[in-house]
């Protein structure tokens, strides 16, 4: 396994020099055409040494069908192609419990409003027991990294309709989201909620590209660079002002490097517009404290950066994943990066590429055929197994991202993965919905639970 200075050629890529050496888990038997290549050779040779040299090899390609060519195919019959064994350390698949309480913000007034347990109404949040703390966990589940404003609201102020319903905080169970809600036909105090959240996962309209092709400026605003000096080293996402999400195993490679060496750049679409001093400088680097170089398990750093980004058209933030929010397999998503543009290349791209990547289920990536076991519960995998597109060197540590709705969510973070775009192995991305406490948890105590701060 290989970490992402090796990437696939999604025409994206990571890293550059630690990736080019072997890590501890060997997937070079992952292709387990060529043993059975072998196999049927094997009964052929049975065959003719028993005097039925041709009868016996017909029968082979009967039963080896697949002894003649590679495992390829289209999304849709890669999991019925494959029939290699499936990794005994595969999670079973348990029905998701239903939630007691969702919350979405309304885009028009700003009003919080909650679904209780299985009831289908939205219902108006009551600010009695409400609190700044409730309001950023609140951000927090919707996928935003912090609260920028609250506040009560009188009923008499808004239009409500005769049948509107509410929601109320129990006090015996305040502080809690769940479990924690009733609901009711009015408010004892006559307000409601009214949040707002750091806004994320927007882009301005842009034309769609073709994967692998040069970008827009604009086209995804959260795409960061970072660079050791003047070099592009990996890629990054834009979390909020002062925070950029890469692979710990980026800032593991240059661990000696002098902090003040690194710089983010965000907006960039092309390097050679770079000029000297630019970007803004890394103040922290925090790479997640489990983080396993041998087998890039927890390969997530987050960096915090000396001054904020200034946000716009062309640079902001991408949304986290919502809680208990899943993307089934097969989703399609998008990966970016200034990687090698083909596996042969040893140089990256100047030009921000892009291209969309389905979704594949951990058990087909931790089968025998693929990956055999090598991903954890913090790892998934997105591409193709016919090697059509992939991330590779110099695209490590940037953003997969998938569309919810009209809000873009970061799913995975490039990690690793054999060569560039090489049959059978798919990308492999940190997940980053198992890293969201670790993420709020950083984020807080670096700056102190405030509320509103502009450059958090």
């Amino acid at each position: 396994m290989t970490g992402w200075g090796q990437w696939r050629a999604i025409i994206l890529h990571s890293p550059d020099p630690p990736w080019g050496q072997p890590h501890m888990i060997d997937v070079s038997q992952a292709v387990c055409w060529r043993s059975m290549r072998r196999g049927c050779a094997v009964l052929g040779a049975l065959g003719l040494l028993a005097g039925a040299g041709v009868g016996s090899w017909l029968l082979v390609l009967y039963l080896c069908p697949a002894a003649s060519q590679p495992i390829s195919g289209t999304l849709q019959d890669e999991e019925i192609t494959l029939s290699c064994s499936e990794a005994s350390a595969e999670e079973a698949l348990l029905p998701a419990l239903p939630k007691t309480v969702s919350f979405r913000i309304n885009s028009e007034d700003f009003l919080l409003e909650a679904q209780v347990r299985d009831q289908p109404r939205w219902l108006l949040v009551c600010h009695e027991g409400w609190s700044p703390a409730l309001g950023l966990q609140i951000c927090w589940s919707l996928g935003h990294l912090r609260l920028t404003h609250h506040k009560g609201v009188n009923l008499t102020d808004i239009k409500l309709n005769s049948s509107q319903e509410f929601a109320q905080l129990s006090p015996r169970l305040g502080g809690f989201l769940e479990e924690a809600w009733q609901p009711r036909n009015n408010c004892t105090s006559g307000r409601v909620v009214s949040l707002r959240c750091s806004e994320c996962g927007a882009r301005p309209l842009a034309s769609r590209i073709v994967g692998g092709q040069s970008v827009a400026p604009g086209r995804w605003p959260w795409q960061a660079s970072v660079a050791l000096g003047f070099r592009h080293t990996c890629g990054g996402s834009v979390l909020a002002p002062r925070w950029v999400v890469t692979a710990a195993h980026c800032m593991h490679s240059f661990r000696l490097a002098r902090l003040s060496s690194w710089r983010v750049h965000a907006g960039l679409v092309s390097h050679s517009a770079v000029r000297p001093h630019q970007g803004a400088v890394v103040e922290r680097i925090i790479p997640h404290p489990l983080y396993s170089a041998q087998n890039h398990d927890y390969d997530v750093a987050l960096l915090r950066l000396q001054t904020p980004l200034n946000f716009s058209d062309t640079v902001g933030a991408v949304c986290l994943p919502a809680k208990e929010q899943h993307f089934p397999k097969g989703s399609r998503c998008w990966v970016s990066g200034w990687g090698h543009t083909h596996p042969s290349h040893t140089y990256s791209s100047d030009m921000l590429q892009d291209t969309v990547v389905p979704l594949l289920s951990t058990q087909l990536c931790n089968s025998s055929c693929v990956y055999s076991g090598a991903l954890t519960p913090r790892m998934l995998c997105a591409g193709y197994l016919d090697g059509r597109a992939d991330a590779c060197q110099g695209d490590s540590g940037g953003p997969l991202v998938c569309p919810d709705g009209d809000t873009w969510r970061l799913v995975g973070v490039v990690s690793w993965g054999r060569g560039c775009a090489e049959p059978n192995h798919p990308g492999v991305y940190a997940k980053v919905a198992e890293f969201l406490d670790w993420i709020h948890d950083t984020a807080q105590v670096s700056v102190g639970a405030g509320v509103g701060q502009g450059d958090f």
